[in-house]
Formats: structure tokens, C-alpha cells, sequence
């Protein structure tokens, strides 16, 4: 046994490498069996192994996590289970259930059925009488929450978790779904315990709502929700970017830490809604706050001339989440056809109207439907930006020497800027997914629905260019004076992190680097490949309309001072350089064509051979040039110029982005 629990099972040595990390290999001379975590319970037995990998460090990311980067030693866990008895009844899935789907090949199913069986992931859940309107369970379901939660974030979580009971009686449960402190006597391990886990980590990573889960049946054996510590602090910083509450008071936390425990309320339901079994549904958002398995972007409203959180986030679960519990976990009646009455739940979800769109529908760099959106509010993307605008606007004029308490360096006001400075990232995300868009539904035959695509208007996309544009004028990339002039490089003592605005101009601020990453963001967004390739092959929006608009737009700009004219060089810059990307990499023949055409006989004749004003004026027109006549001459060799990234604005990590957040 102890050879197969030495291995590197999860192929750690692999991610380094594929990550560009160093190159690691196992030092059995270092790795041995881990005891206090090899443990058996009644329906699980336990093992654990500490494993140390030896190597060339090369990466940042290793060199974060590990005193000694050259040897990484990673818990390495095994779990062996027993399997629930047969009692349970499989739930069948369905495309609008809301619901993760496992399931199997069936090899004997019959040539006019389909192969692939699939049922919804879920908890096993009886009413003691099935057929009363409101029961309690024959066994609830029961999370239990880590005692080393430090207070009030306990009291957070456990008010969040506590809104699943909502669903649950809607559904005609009295007290099925219970959150209780994990007992001293049990440990997290038993698989008899649905855990709440509060972890200490290196970045404020992603939230996990993961399950042991029946393959058979999809029937849940445990759910695990693993929460990160520093999530709270970005979000307590966000508030205090957007606020400066310091004017007065060196205490004066109250609001921010309202918004931080809102947030640490909708997380802990977030991810037990995993655990229960429910995917993302990303138009929730759109339909006024309709669920908890969306990603909540704060509401803040500017209300009588000053910032109100009030509504930071929703404080209940939503009608969605009601919805979806009906489905997975109603209890019928045995005189009941499950199977019609089930059909029935899907057909009267669809008639409430109430959207749900899950991960690849909402991604922006592959999404394409109008309603779903991550880190968004409200059911009109455009004026939500436009709204994001106005508070981004408010909150940069406010910001600075009130933005911090006493005894806090100046220099330390760039880590507050960042996240207020791209405060639109994901609306633009959002917006940018009108072009070359389209609304379709989860369609079922049989289910009284079609899939009804419906391509975005011209006169919507064209909106979405323009509003999308004005994220990039020089006016608006511009960081104020007075903030720049409040932000030395780090102090003694501080260092800048992978969080902090990137630059050319060594520890000193670089406000043109910052609104260059931005820039490049809002192209990557509307060059997508696909996108060009949808509005290329749609009617009434042509690739030529949607690039005439941007560069007339972009280069013909009014500038007003010589800060905005450097900005207003580097969009152009960023556009030309997008342009001769989509000429030369984009896999559809068509796109390139039109694209490289459009260089030639549009760009270069209308915007660059006009004489400029100024030595620099001159000297960007001929880099521009430069730039297309070398992508033209040698297409193989040339690639886009490097552009400094912006700060990470999710939670730093990576991994499947079905179960975590």
C-alpha cells in the first residue's frame, strides 16, 4: 500500500511543468505516510501522505507557496468509501433543472434510445409523509461549519448557509436543511459530515463548493465547502476604494465591513449551492436577483450625492434557487407519476420566465447570449455600465488621503486604486457579448418551447461599440492628478505584488502602462475570434461597419492636453495592433481577408498618412505604418506587442470553473 500512496497521484509534477513552474520529480527519501490524517470512520476509510517533490524552481507562483522552492511537499489525500445502499432513486436530468449532470453510458439500451443516461447530482432526501403538503425529513440534511471560523465571519457564514432552509420549505420541507458548528468530537473527514471549511491560503483564491458524489446515481455522499480567508479583505478594500471613509475617524469600518459580511453571506450560500448539486445560472442577475448561483457584483448606488451599499447584495435566496430545489428534491406522492410531475416543475419554470443560462453561455471570450454575465447586476448591460461609469467617476474624485487610516504609507493607496480603477472589467465583459451576440433558450421538444435565436440588432451592437469606446477615451483611461500625485513608489518596508498596477517605470506609479492593460483588455474583448467570425456571417452588422465605427471613433478623437494625447497614441496603437492580429490569426479565411483588406485600403490612406502636429505625432503615424507594412511583408514572424496585463481582478487561481467561485 504504502508504494500507492507515495506516487504522485494528482500529477503535480505535470502542472508544474505545463505551468512553466520547474521541472519536479518525487524524492521518496523525503515523503512518508502522514498519520494524524490516516484515519478510519464507519463508512470511510482515510489516507494521507506527505510528498515531496524535488526540482528546479521557475516560476513566481512555486517561489509564493513554499519556503524552499527547490522542495514542494504537498499533502496527498486518498479517500475509500463505501457505497450508499440502493435505496436511493436516481432524478433525471434535464437541460433547465439547474442541476450538475453525471451519468454513464448504458450499452444496453436500445439502438432508438439514447446511449448516455444521465440523472442530476443531489443529497437523498425523503418527506416522513409524502403525501402532506409541509413534512419534516425522515433525515435532514445537515452542514456543519468550522469551529476556527473567527467571529462575525461565523455568524456570516452561518446565516448565508442557513438560507438554503428557504427553498427547502417552499418545496414542503419543515427544517430539512440545517447548519449547525462541527461538534469537537467529529471530524471533517467523516463522510457522514457536510463540512463548511474555513482555509488560510497565499492569494485571495476561489471559493470551492465540491461533492463526493455516487457515479451510479448521482446521489451526494458529502458536500465540502472550502472558503478563503483573504476573499473578505478584497472585498472590505473595494468598499474602502469606493467610500474613503476616513475623513474623520481612523475607525469608521462599520460600512465597509457590512459590505465584506453581505458578501461572506452570499459566498457561504454560493458554495453550499454546489454542494447541493446546483450549476451556475448566470442570467439570474438579469431577472432581479433570482439566484444565489450567480456571481454578485456589488450594487452600489450614488443616492442624494454619496455612495450607498445598502444593496451591496441580496440578503435572502432567490426565486430561482426555489425553483431549482423543487426539481431536485420534491418529495411526491407514491399514487404521483414522478415523471409527469417533474415535467410539469420544468414546463411552470419556464412560463415564471425566470432565465438560466450556466458557464459556456456566459464566459465572455466564448459566451455570446445577451443575459448572461458574470459580476453583473441588473437586466440592461449597456446602462450598467454606464452606470458603473458614474460611481467609478465619484469614487476616483473622492479617493485619496480619506481613502486611508493613519499610520497607513501613501504609497499603499495604489493597492485601493487598482480594483477601483478597473472597477468596469467585467461590465465591459459583459457588453462587449452584444456584439455579435444571440438570445436562445435551453429548448426542449415537448416542453412547450423552441430555441428561439435571435442575433443581437444593429442598433444594439452598435450601442454596445459606442458605450464600450467611451471606456477608452483619453479622458476616462486617465488616472487624476491629484491621485498621482499621492502615490510615491512603495515605502520602506512595502513592495509592490502581482496585484499592483504593472508599469515601464520601475516602482514609480505608471498611469499610461495602467491605461494601455485596459485598453488591450477592451480589444481582446471585441476581437475575439468568434465574435468577428459571428458578425461577419450575421445580417445587417458587417465587419466593416463594426471597424469603421471603432477607428473613426478612435482616430479621430479630440484631445485636449498632452497627457491625453499619449493615451489616445497607445489606443490607437492597441487597435492597429488587434487589427493585424484578426489579418493574420484568425482561424476563419473570410475575417482575415476583409480584415488585412481593411488595413490597406481603409487605415493606412484615411488615418495615417496625414502629417502630424508634433515630433511625436510624426513618430507614431511612421511606427504605425511600420507596424502593418512588417505584419504585411512577414506575417509568420510577426506577433502582437507584448502589453503589460491588468492586476488579477477575480479571485486569484484556476481550475474547474463548474464547482468553484
Amino acid at each position: 500500500m504504502t508504494n500507492f500512496l507515495l506516487r504522485d497521484a494528482h500529477g503535480i509534477a505535470n502542472t508544474l511543468s505545463r505551468k512553466n513552474q520547474g521541472n519536479y520529480t518525487v524524492d521518496p527519501s523525503k515523503s512518508a505516510i502522514y498519520l494524524p490524517n490516516t484515519i478510519s470512520f464507519p463508512d470511510n476509510t482515510e489516507f494521507e501522505a506527505l510528498i515531496t517533490f524535488k526540482g528546479d524552481a521557475k516560476g513566481a507562483e512555486i517561489r509564493s507557496v513554499t519556503p524552499d522552492a527547490g522542495f514542494v511537499t504537498v499533502n496527498m489525500h486518498h479517500s475509500f468509501i463505501r457505497l450508499p445502499d440502493n435505496n436511493y432513486q436516481p432524478r433525471a436530468f434535464h437541460p433547465s433543472s439547474g442541476y450538475f449532470r453525471v451519468g454513464y453510458s448504458d450499452y444496453s439500451a436500445p439502438i432508438f434510445e439514447d446511449l448516455n443516461k444521465r440523472f442530476i447530482s443531489r443529497h437523498r432526501l425523503k418527506k416522513k409523509d409524502p403525501a402532506a403538503k409541509m413534512s419534516e425529513a425522515v433525515e435532514p440534511i445537515v452542514y456543519y461549519l468550522d469551529p476556527g471560523c473567527p467571529e462575525p465571519v461565523k455568524s456570516a457564514l452561518l446565516e448565508g448557509a442557513k438560507w438554503w432552509n428557504q427553498a427547502f420549505e417552499a418545496a414542503g420541507y419543515i427544517n430539512a436543511f440545517q447548519v449547525k458548528i462541527l461538534p469537537e468530537n467529529a471530524h471533517p473527514l467523516d463522510i457522514r459530515y457536510n463540512v463548511i471549511q474555513w482555509v488560510h491560503r497565499s492569494t485571495r483564491g476561489w471559493s470551492y463548493g465540491n461533492t463526493i458524489t455516487d457515479p451510479r446515481t448521482g446521489e451526494i455522499i458529502k458536500g465540502h465547502v472550502s472558503l478563503g480567508s483573504l476573499r473578505v479583505r478584497q472585498d472590505f478594500m473595494i468598499a474602502q476604494g469606493i467610500l474613503s471613509p476616513y475623513a474623520n475617524s481612523n475607525h469608521n469600518h462599520d460600512e465597509l465591513m457590512e459590505l465584506a459580511l453581505a458578501r461572506l453571506r452570499q459566498l457561504s450560500a454560493h458554495e453550499i449551492g454546489h454542494t447541493i448539486g446546483l450549476a451556475h445560472n448566470f442570467a439570474a442577475s438579469a431577472d432581479n436577483r433570482a439566484s444565489v448561483m450567480d456571481y454578485p457584483h456589488p450594487l452600489i448606488e450614488i443616492v442624494n450625492g454619496k455612495a450607498d451599499i445598502s444593496k451591496a447584495y441580496d440578503d435572502k435566496i432567490g426565486e430561482w434557487d426555489k425553483r431549482a430545489i423543487l426539481y431536485g428534491y420534491q418529495d411526491f406522492d407514491p399514487k404521483i407519476n414522478e415523471e409527469v410531475a417533474l415535467e410539469q416543475i420544468i414546463k411552470e419554470t419556464i412560463q415564471s420566465n425566470i432565465g438560466f443560462l450556466s458557464d459556456k453561455d456566459a464566459r465572455a471570450r466564448g459566451g455570446l447570449h445577451p443575459t448572461a454575465h458574470l459580476w453583473d447586476n441588473g437586466n440592461n448591460v449597456i446602462e450598467e455600465l454606464e452606470r458603473l461609469n458614474k460611481l467609478r467617476a465619484y469614487s476616483l474624485k473622492n479617493f485619496g488621503e480619506n481613502t486611508i487610516p493613519d499610520g497607513t504609507p501613501y504609497s499603499e493607496l495604489e493597492r485601493i486604486l487598482v480594483p477601483l480603477y478597473f472597477m468596469n472589467r467585467y461590465q465591459v465583459e459583459a457588453v462587449s457579448k452584444l456584439i455579435g451576440g444571440a438570445a436562445y433558450s435551453f429548448a426542449v421538444k415537448g416542453y412547450d418551447q423552441r430555441p428561439n435565436i435571435q442575433p443581437m440588432d444593429r442598433k444594439t451592437q452598435e450601442k454596445a461599440v459606442e458605450t464600450l469606446l467611451k471606456t477608452i477615451a483619453p479622458s476616462y483611461l486617465q488616472i487624476p492628478q491629484h491621485i498621482i500625485a499621492l502615490i510615491p513608489p512603495p515605502a520602506y518596508g512595502y513592495n509592490k505584488d502581482r496585484e499592483s498596477f504593472a508599469g515601464n517605470t520601475g516602482f514609480l506609479l505608471d498611469p499610461l502602462a495602467a491605461a494601455a492593460s485596459s485598453t488591450n483588455n477592451i480589444f481582446d474583448l471585441m476581437f475575439h475570434s468568434e465574435r468577428l467570425a459571428r458578425i461577419n456571417q450575421q445580417k445587417g452588422y458587417d465587419l466593416k461597419a463594426f471597424y469603421d465605427q471603432i477607428c473613426q471613433s478612435i482616430f479621430n478623437e479630440k484631445v485636449k492636453t498632452d497627457e491625453e494625447r499619449k493615451i489616445n497614441q497607445i489606443v490607437q496603437t492597441s487597435l492597429v495592433a488587434h487589427l493585424i492580429q484578426s489579418s493574420i490569426k484568425n482561424p476563419d479565411q473570410q475575417v482575415k481577408s476583409i480584415s488585412k483588406y481593411y488595413l490597406q485600403e481603409e487605415v493606412k490612406p484615411k488615418y495615417l498618412t496625414k502629417n502630424g502636429d508634433s515630433f511625436e505625432e510624426k513618430a507614431h503615424l511612421a511606427a504605425l505604418i511600420e507596424m502593418i507594412t512588417n505584419a504585411t511583408t512577414e506575417p509568420e514572424s510577426w506577433t502582437k506587442p507584448q502589453i503589460q496585463e491588468m492586476p488579477p481582478g477575480s479571485p486569484i487561481g484556476c481550475g474547474n470553473f463548474y464547482d468553484f467561485y
